[in-house]
């Protein structure tokens, strides 16, 4: 018998945009990793000769007691983390422009069934002293007790922590009996900015436990739960489960992240993608008009425009508006843009913004 498939290419494979990192496909060295654990039988639900070894692999980037817990999907590794570190009268204090508040769905507090304590930033980035807004009232009953501090890295507005901000941060949580959960839905992306080691800015600098990203570079699927202070948290195994994390063929989620972070690919890929944001915020700065609202220390670019500019644009290359009353869009690059994408939007831009005058 032969075998026949139905299946159609239905999209331009040429096509890109900078609407979203997530938009990219997977990397071929991903799709060659999948296709390499498939094949036979492994043990499920994470009992499979990957996902041990993916242990290994994340030791030797965060230190002897991580332990690497592979999840679905990125707002699902954040409900598991801040569940497992913290209590049923717990909050979190956060960043007012943190995902895990305005990207999530309310899946923090509906299903993690944590209050979240926002804090208004310049920048993205919390310290000591905006932390302490909300690190208070412990002893009232009337109160979400504050347990966590969560930060992101990179933050939702593409700015980048220093190793030593984030020890401040952590140790100033630690001090008042808080933990401290990383968001590193781009944490590739942070350092290949920073130029150091993963766990300079994690592990060494006293973060508790973080949920490291891989769709958003390369992974056609998969995020990571990493515990780094096992004292921490607790019933991680279990919670997973019970927030339907638990992947029955954690084999292929594991192959992905071995084979983004057994080498080079992780920092290859997120390195090309902050490159290519660089090129593209140098491109437009130059073009009149056009305001660039913070540092580009990641794979995007947050820029103001005319607003009928920005819908002429949008007609051309598909991209998201972050604050549209204030005319405020998000360009985000990918490990597959290219220069000749950076270019030609770049001069797209040019045309439009040469229209509005």
């Amino acid at each position: 018998m032969t075998a026949t498939t139905d299946a159609v290419r239905r999209h331009d494979p040429e096509l890109r945009g900078f609407a979203s990192d997530n938009y990219a496909g997977a990397h071929p060295e991903i799709l060659a990793a999948i296709a390499l654990a498939n094949g036979g039988h492994q043990v499920s639900y994470g009992e499979d000769d990957y996902t041990a070894h993916l242990q290994e692999v994340m030791r030797g980037h965060f230190g002897p007691t991580a332990q690497a817990f592979p999840v679905f999907n990125g707002t699902g590794a954040n409900i598991l983390a801040l569940q497992a570190a913290s209590e049923r009268w717990g909050a979190v204090i956060c960043a007012a422009t943190a995902h895990i508040n305005v990207d999530e769905g309310g899946a923090p507090e509906r299903v993690a069934g944590v209050k979240l304590l926002t804090v208004p930033t310049p920048d993205g980035k919390l310290t000591p002293e905006l932390i302490d807004r909300e690190a208070w009232g412990w002893e009232d009953e009337h109160r979400a007790q504050p347990q966590i501090v969560s930060i992101a890295q990179t933050t939702e507005l593409g700015t980048c922590y220093t190793p030593e901000e984030i020890r401040e941060i952590c140790d100033h949580a630690h001090e008042r009996g808080m933990k401290v959960h990383l968001d590193g839905a781009r944490l590739a992306n942070a350092a290949a900015t920073l130029g150091v080691p993963l766990r300079a800015f994690t592990t060494d600098a006293g973060v508790d436990l973080l949920c490291f990203g891989g769709t958003k570079n390369g992974l056609l699927f998969g995020e990571s739960v990493v515990v780094l202070n096992p004292d921490a948290v607790r019933g991680v195994p279990h919670l997973r489960k019970a927030s339907t994390q638990l992947a029955s063929k954690m084999r292929f989620v594991s192959a992905q992240f071995e084979a983004l972070l057994a080498g080079d690919l992780w920092l290859r890929s997120a390195s090309h993608a902050n490159a290519m944001a660089t090129r593209l915020a140098e491109g437009v700065r130059a073009v009149d008009g056009v305001e660039i609202l913070y540092p580009v220390q990641s794979n995007a670019v947050f820029a103001r425009l005319p607003h009928e500019v920005t819908e002429r644009l949008q007609k051309r290359h598909r991209f998201y508006y972050w604050d549209e009353a204030a005319g405020d869009v998000r360009w985000m690059c990918s490990f597959d843009t290219t220069e000749a994408d950076v270019d030609g939007f770049v001069a797209a831009v040019a045309e439009e913004m040469g229209k509005h005058k």
